[in-house]
C-alpha cells in the first residue's frame, strides 16, 4: 500500500485548502483512512477519518464544522477540504490507512503512511 499526499501550502486565516491523498495497493474494501497532523515538538494528532467502504466519517473536535473528509473510490483518492483555516491549523498533514471496520484515532494503529504535506496558515 502506498499513499501520496499533496495540496498543502501557505494561506491566510479564513482561507480554504483541499488536501489530496492518492492511494494505491488497496486490495480489500474494509479500510479505514485517516488524516493526522503534527507540529514540531508535539505528538501526531488525529484530524479526521473515513471508512472506505461506506463513507462513515469522524472528526477531531478542533476541526469539526470546518473540515470535511471524503473519498473518491473510482480515483482511489482521499480528500480533506479545510475551510475557515486558523493559524493553529498550521502543521504537517499526513494521510494514513490500515485494515479496519472502525475509525481509529491512534496513530500507532495505522500501518501505512504518506509523506506529509505542509499547511501554513498566517494570521
Amino acid at each position: 500500500v502506498q499513499l501520496q499526499a499533496s495540496g498543502g501550502g501557505l494561506v491566510q486565516a479564513g482561507d480554504s485548502l483541499r488536501l489530496s491523498c492518492a492511494v494505491s495497493g488497496l486490495t480489500y474494501s474494509t479500510y479505514v483512512m485517516g488524516w493526522f497532523r503534527q507540529v514540531p515538538g508535539k505528538e501526531r494528532e488525529f484530524v479526521s477519518g473515513i471508512l472506505w467502504s461506506d463513507g462513515t466519517t469522524r472528526y477531531a473536535d478542533s476541526v469539526k464544522g470546518r473540515f470535511t473528509v471524503s473519498r473518491d473510490s473510482a480515483k482511489n483518492t482521499l480528500y480533506l477540504q479545510m475551510d475557515s483555516l486558523k493559524p493553529e491549523d498550521t502543521a504537517l498533514y499526513y494521510c494514513a490507512t490500515n485494515w479496519g471496520h472502525s475509525i481509529f484515532t491512534t496513530p500507532g494503529l495505522f500501518d501505512f503512511w504518506g509523506q506529509g504535506t505542509l499547511v501554513t496558515v498566517s494570521s
